[in-house]
């Protein structure tokens, strides 16, 4: 790179190093927004399933006769 004696070199190097600090913040970022869905999905199969434990037990139990004595 062409230096230049009122010092724009410098200043143009920094920028360059800031600007690739950005990328590396944003990927970082994209990455932990991902994960954070990755994660909110597996709450919601969670859930999911339980619900659906939970209704085919009470409709089973709905189909069963009771038993009186």
């Amino acid at each position: 790179m062409l230096r230049t004696p009122c010092g724009w070199g410098k200043v143009t190097d920094m920028m360059v190093g800031f600007l690739s600090l950005l990328a590396d913040a944003a990927s970082e970022g994209r990455s932990v927004v991902l994960s954070m869905l990755v994660v909110g999905l597996v709450f919601i199969l969670v859930i999911a399933i339980g619900e659906l434990i939970h209704h085919l037990g009470v409709k089973r139990k709905a189909r069963t006769p009771s038993r009186t004595l």
